[in-house]
């Protein structure tokens, strides 16, 4: 079992504490964050593989501290996807990782028409990323994010540009799929099927645990 943990981590910017006292284990095959705008709960999300690095303490992938291991274990979906699709067509967009993993053209190939295809995404592959509608782009960007074989999947507020039609559609694939799953999201709902949410406020895990407990008492802590 594959496991994310934090030891004593801190996150530090120009003299403000952004997060500080995280030490927990991540284990769980779906875990939601939730929290207020400038909670942290972002920058916790790219602690987990290594887009952000901590001021203090150590963040882990089976006990490595090595943050290689983090950027090839621990994909990561950006909030929009226009940040993270870099070329012009799918295919070559999807092409672009692997290259760096020096694999021979043909794997390439394979693989990208191997996933498209369990992800029903055949007929995009020859498509102008422009040309796609906002849910196809994100879908595309997790592709991209799949096509590197990662044992865990980073989503920061995945849903957040998608109607509810490609919402429901981009979380259809995400429940088929085998990687571990930590997503932030400020839709409640998209939670209630997780096996953990973690509420981060102020700058630490304010609750931990199922997510009725936790998303009643985050409910709770807005109205207040």
């Amino acid at each position: 079992m594959s496991t994310l943990s934090l030891r004593n981590v801190e996150v530090e910017k120009d003299g403000i504490r952004i997060l500080s006292g995280l030490t927990l284990d991540l284990s769980e095959r779906r875990i939601g964050i939730v929290g207020r705008n400038g909670s942290g709960k972002s920058t916790f999300a790219r602690l987990l593989n290594g887009l952000e690095r901590p001021s203090a303490g150590q963040v882990l992938l089976d006990g490595d501290p090595e943050p290689r291991g983090l950027r090839r274990h621990v994909g990561f979906v950006f909030q929009n996807p226009d940040n993270q699709i870099v070329y012009p067509n799918v295919g070559e967009d999807l092409e672009f990782g692997l290259k760096n993993l020096r694999l021979p053209p043909e794997e390439r190939r394979d693989r990208i028409a191997t996933l498209l295809d369990t992800l029903q995404l055949s007929h995009l592959r020859d498509r102008l990323t422009h040309t796609l509608s906002g849910g196809e782009k994100q879908l595309i960007a997790l592709a991209g994010v799949l096509v590197m074989r990662p044992d865990w999947i980073v989503l920061d507020e995945p849903t957040t540009l998608l109607d509810l039609w490609n919402t429901r559609r981009f979380m259809r694939v995400l429940d088929g799929l085998e990687q571990r799953i930590v997503m932030v999201s400020h839709h409640l709902d998209l939670m209630q099927g997780l096996d953990r949410v973690l509420h981060i406020a102020d700058g630490t895990v304010a609750d931990d645990g199922p997510p009725a407990g936790v998303i009643a008492g985050y409910v709770a802590r807005s109205e207040c």
